[in-house]
């Protein structure tokens, strides 16, 4: 049984809701449904916080895209879009560890071209002298409902076992039923 991409999205919603922080849209020609932001800082001190040990920022971008189909050259518009919002967000300095783009397409159906386009997509940016202030890395990942199967970029290996987990647990309640 396929899941409705609506009721997919607000499943996703909802689970990058508990670390992410939400933002709507905004004005683009896309297929948007949203963005979600994370940011973390840790640090480690020595009794006082004035006398720091070490601390790390890291950031991670997210765009949901959603359509009933997605074409190679709309996935790759897509992409490079994202990319080219994230990167003026980027502060490099010696306390940034990284700031990730992620990329997520939703689709009823996608065909094998679109798959292979963004398992080929790759991005990634060092700042300072070996990567000495963060760096920055494209995660893409296109999910087909229709199928229940996930194609991610060599960087979202990750997103196989999370959608993987979504769509068992969506299994799971279609056959309480």
């Amino acid at each position: 049984m396929a899941i409705e991409r609506d009721t997919f999205i607000e499943v996703l919603k909802d689970a990058y809701s508990a670390y992410y922080s939400i933002q709507p849209p905004g004005e683009t020609e896309l297929p948007l449904c949203f963005r979600a932001e994370y940011h973390s800082r840790d640090e480690q001190f020595f009794f006082v916080k004035s006398a720091n040990i070490w601390s790390n920022e890291k950031n991670e971008y997210c765009y949901v895209f959603s359509a009933p189909q997605f074409d190679p050259a709309l996935a790759e518009r897509c992409m490079d879009w994202a990319v080219q919002d994230m990167l003026p967000r980027v502060r490099p300095h010696k306390e940034h560890q990284y700031t990730n783009v992620k990329v997520i397409f939703v689709a009823d159906s996608l065909d094998e071209e679109t798959a292979i386009t963004v398992r080929k997509k790759h991005f990634s940016r060092s700042y300072g002298f070996l990567s000495l202030h963060g760096y920055t890395e494209l995660i893409a990942a296109a999910v087909d409902l229709g199928r229940s199967e996930t194609f991610p970029n060599r960087a979202g290996n990750d997103l196989t076992k999370f959608f993987g987990k979504l769509f068992a647990l969506r299994q799971e309640k279609a056959q309480d039923r």
